[in-house]
């Protein structure tokens, strides 16, 4: 029987701590609140900005959404990201990503202030992670499954890890989170050759690929570790991981349920990073 890695537990630890943080806030004035800009209406990212939503209702932290439309220009989105840079009111920005095609990203990564960047898109932020900085602000799912694994006391010194994913989303700036405590890592993506015999070789197996059930049973070990980062809509509208669960939690050592895991901290980890910029800015 696979021992089931829940969140919860996790985001209960990291929410105690932001509670007391807020009401010292609270009593010098301050008030954090998260500035929420989606273009269009993916499935995933609405499902992510609800949970965001009744996670801050339930710390005391504000939120706003500015839902734009998914053809909006370049140029538009970079003004409007700097009026909400300039915005007193607003103590931090997250924007859900990937954006539209036409959009140019990196004009807009280098459009929004560092000190109000929870989700690490700004050069300068990813740039402290990639020197083993991990003091600042870092993209938030990455940074949940990281806390899965020391929450639970996953020995990372040594592991071979295998991280399905090469974005500057999760898998580059968790690939770096993981050599900070001594892992050695693989990176795999849609385009690796044999990935089944790479997974089966790891210790630790961290699937990212957004394609629902995609990784089953013969992709692993009784010895593996995995934690789930992927999300996606089934054909049915369930939301899904890229493990077959049904398929896997009872044959391999530790797993991640999704929904119910790596998620579920994530939006912990971000409005954790809202509560720091309140402080900080």
């Amino acid at each position: 029987m696979s021992e089931v890695l829940k969140g919860k537990l996790v985001a209960e630890k990291l929410k105690e701590d932001m509670k007391n943080k807020i009401e010292k806030l609270k009593e010098i004035g301050k008030h954090p609140k998260l500035g929420i800009v989606r273009l269009g209406n993916d499935p995933s990212d609405v499902s992510y900005e609800k949970s965001i939503i009744k996670n801050c209702d339930a710390i005391g932290i504000e939120s706003e959404v500015f839902e734009k439309d998914a053809d909006m220009t370049t140029e538009a989105l970079s003004q409007f990201i700097s009026e909400l840079n300039d915005a007193d009111s607003i103590s931090a920005i997250i924007m859900f990503r990937p954006l539209p095609k036409h959009i140019d990203e990196e004009r807009i990564r280098n459009v929004i202030k560092p000190s109000k960047d929870v989700d690490c898109m700004h050069p300068l932020n990813l740039a402290k992670i990639f020197e083993g900085d991990i003091s600042g602000f870092a993209p938030a799912t990455p940074k949940a499954a990281m806390e899965i694994l020391l929450y639970n006391n996953i020995e990372l010194e040594g592991k071979n890890v295998v991280v399905v994913n090469r974005s500057m989303v999760v898998g580059k700036p968790l690939a770096m989170m993981l050599l900070e405590n001594n892992a050695t890592v693989t990176i795999c993506h849609s385009r690796t050759k044999d990935l089944k015999e790479i997974t089966k070789k790891a210790d630790i197996v961290i699937p990212a690929l957004g394609k629902p059930k995609f990784f089953t049973k013969d992709y692993f070990t009784e010895d593996s570790i995995i934690i789930d980062v992927g999300v996606s809509m089934t054909e049915d509208g369930k939301l899904s991981g890229d493990v077959d669960y049904e398929n896997v939690a009872n044959y391999v050592k530790m797993i991640t349920p999704v929904p119910g895991g790596v998620g579920s901290v994530t939006t912990t980890i971000l409005l954790n990073q809202v509560v720091n910029a309140c402080e900080n800015n």
